[in-house]
């Protein structure tokens, strides 16, 4: 019998190759034409709608509001409604209590009448959710800012937080990154708590159950008469009596130290902690300072803002943060392995970008990683105090695939990159985003944490995708932090088979990023346990060959795995079947199939669904990349590993346009 690898191929073979070749070419001269003359990629990072009405209502906070900005808003917010009348945290989601007070907000306060039909039906669904007084703590705040809720409805948050000593149980840097650029400044705002009125016509009366003032704005306390939310709410009544009676000299002092705290990380030009809603917090904050509209420091946060705007002739809406570094570093990856050179210029230059960007500074991570020098990258364009282990996983493998001028140069960012992340390993073998051992999950039962996202733990997808860059910089599973992390992801395995994914769509993502990074490690890859994860890929496969999610699966995990195809998830679900020797089974087959089938002229694909996580059932992005590289990566894999399978061929990508010249 012929050895398959020796066999004449097939006319129905060379065609599908054909199509396959051509279909990796079209997405990786979409790619490169993409490619900023920097040297690197950034696509939208879209959110619901409640970036945009809290950008709006900013304005008009300030007294800064651009009536020709406001109608394009206008005309955003209202394409986001839904038939019901409410506005969703995702694509085709249900409508959420505090996204569509703030969008109802927004759109009173521009100017658009009660009476105007699509504010009716908002009123109705507000009232149908249970009224104003059922919105999240942080539109609580916002409320309070304009006086259409009492400031007694907001969680009492003493700027004397900021005097807690380190060895405190509850000290700032027990909190996770995003929390705590969000507080800081907020415990500016609370100690003065100022109150700008709207005006008669934006004011909210109708979205209350009973008049306002009947109103009951108390935090709901848990039937058992002993759980952590009761002991919190008890804290919060004594934090209330501290609020009255602390002396102004040690209050400002607090108010000090939290004003230098912010302003010493809003000096570069990412902003205070490079997402929206610490940047706008921190311009109020500085309002309530004193500092004038038109000062420095006013100035620079009003510009980070600024820059994640999006304007169209006929819409106007804002990006919650940057994703350049991410954006980058995942489309060179897809790049390589469709078979670009290593030294192609395009890459080449990404490559310089990406190491122009590595952190110098010693950011608030040094707390729990002492000693350890800077080495990690961030999310965002700058984001200097906050780089994180994600972005720093995905830059070390990029940077290891391509062939840069000054390789000695490369190997030194490598190598600090690499110091650093281990640095951050915690304790359980796993990492957190941001910081190492941000684990005290007790703190998301206190009023204030009501979105259940305070802290940064270990999470499953993150020991995956830092396992496969420490297989590509040479680990392998003996290895004590290969171990360790292994040790974890065998722990956290769901019952199907999966495991989470706390920052991509869900399932799907994070049982691709455990089992790349197993493969690439050196892990058995038939051993049970992965098989247990390969069958429920496989049962998870819809009719069209396709995978898909929705961001329900954070509430209801037996819908794990379950939605209808996107182009990122059937990427995502091929990536793990690849890295688990799965090339030529029909699954496999049959999701190249729908990606082929799927793919636009112009080389991407349609995905109007959110397959990103900010925070789990609270926010979550649609990342405009996704369906842009992960596609292409799975093409490139599957056809790289036919060819070392013996079961296809590998031809190189060639540019259609001059080699290496960016847009």
């Amino acid at each position: 019998m012929t050895p398959r690898s020796l066999r004449a191929p097939r006319p129905q073979d060379t065609l599908q190759a054909a199509a396959l070749d051509q279909a990796l070419q079209r997405g990786v001269e979409a790619l490169l034409s993409r490619q900023d003359p920097a040297g690197f990629w950034v696509h939208e990072l879209e959110a619901d709608a409640t970036i945009t009405s809290e950008h709006l209502l900013l304005r008009r906070w300030l007294g800064m509001a651009d009536e020709a900005r406001e109608a394009k808003a206008i005309r955003h917010l209202l394409s986001l409604q839904l038939p019901d009348g409410g506005w969703p945290i995702y694509a085709h989601g249900p409508a959420n209590i505090s996204a569509t007070v703030k969008a109802y907000f927004a759109l009173k306060m521009a100017g658009i009448p009660a009476t105007h039909p699509a504010l009716v039906r908002a009123c109705r669904r507000v009232q149908d959710l249970g009224g104003i007084t059922q919105v999240n703590i942080f539109t609580r705040i916002l409320l309070a800012m304009f006086g259409e809720l009492d400031w007694k409805g907001v969680p009492c948050m003493p700027v004397e937080i900021m005097l807690l000593p380190r060895w405190f149980y509850f000290n700032l840097y027990e909190i996770s990154y995003w929390s705590r650029t969000v507080l800081v400044p907020l415990l500016i705002i609370f100690a003065h708590r100022p109150v700008r009125p709207v005006p008669e016509h934006a004011r909210l009366d109708e979205l209350y159950l009973v008049p306002r003032e009947e109103a009951d704005i108390s935090f709901p306390r848990d039937p058992e008469f002993f759980t952590w939310r009761n002991f919190f709410l008890v804290v919060d009544r004594c934090l209330r009596i501290h609020d009255r009676l602390v002396r102004q000299p040690f209050r400002q002092r607090a108010i000090r130290t939290a004003e230098r705290w912010m302003l010493e990380r809003m000096q570069g030009e990412g902003g205070l902690g490079g997402i929206f809603p610490a940047m706008s917090n921190a311009v109020v904050a500085l309002t309530c300072l004193g500092y004038s509209i038109d000062s420095p420091e006013v100035r620079r946060g009003l510009a980070s803002i600024e820059a994640l705007t999006i304007e169209t002739p006929e819409t106007f809406r804002v990006q919650p943060c940057l994703s350049p570094i991410w954006d980058t570093a995942l489309t060179i990856s897809a790049l390589i392995d469709a078979g670009l050179a290593p030294d192609h210029p395009a890459l080449v230059q990404a490559g310089l970008w990406l190491l122009d960007r590595q952190t110098r500074c010693p950011g608030d991570w040094r707390l729990k990683a002492p000693g350890v020098p800077p080495g990690g990258w961030a999310f965002q364009f700058e984001n200097e105090y906050y780089p994180d282990v994600d972005d720093s996983a995905v830059v070390l493998m990029s940077l290891r695939k391509i062939r840069m001028p000054d390789e000695e140069a490369k190997t030194r960012a490598v190598a600090r990159g690499l110091n650093w992340i281990l640095a951050l390993q915690g304790s359980d073998g796993g990492w957190g985003a941001y910081d190492k051992d941000n684990n005290r999950l007790i703190f998301n039962k206190i009023p204030f944490a009501d979105h259940g996202a305070l802290m940064d733990p270990s999470t499953e997808d993150l020991a995956g995708r830092v396992l496969e860059a420490l297989g590509y910089l040479g680990f392998r599973t003996d290895e004590p932090a290969a171990a360790r992390a292994t040790a974890l992801i065998k722990a956290r395995q769901q019952p199907d088979g999966s495991w989470y994914g706390r920052w991509g769509v869900n399932y799907l993502y994070g049982t691709w990023s455990v089992l790349a990074g197993l493969r690439s490690i050196g892990e058995d890859m038939s051993q049970p346990y992965i098989r247990k994860a390969v069958a429920w890929l496989f049962s998870r496969q819809n009719p069209d060959g396709g995978g898909g999610e929705s961001c329900f699966s954070y509430d209801d995990s037996r819908t794990a795995g379950m939605g209808k195809s996107t182009a990122s998830q059937t990427a995502w679900a091929l990536l793990a079947l690849l890295h688990a020797g799965e090339a030529a089974h029909p699954a496999v087959t049959r999701g190249i199939q729908f990606l082929q089938s799927t793919q636009n002229a112009d080389g991407f694909w349609d995905e109007a669904v959110f397959t990103g996580t900010g925070f789990p059932r609270v926010f979550y992005l649609r990342y405009h990349g996704y369906c842009a590289f992960f596609p292409i990566w799975a093409l490139a894999l599957y056809r790289r590993s036919l060819a070392e399978t013996g079961g296809g061929h590998r031809s190189p990508v060639v540019p259609l346009r001059p080699s290496g010249t960016p847009r």
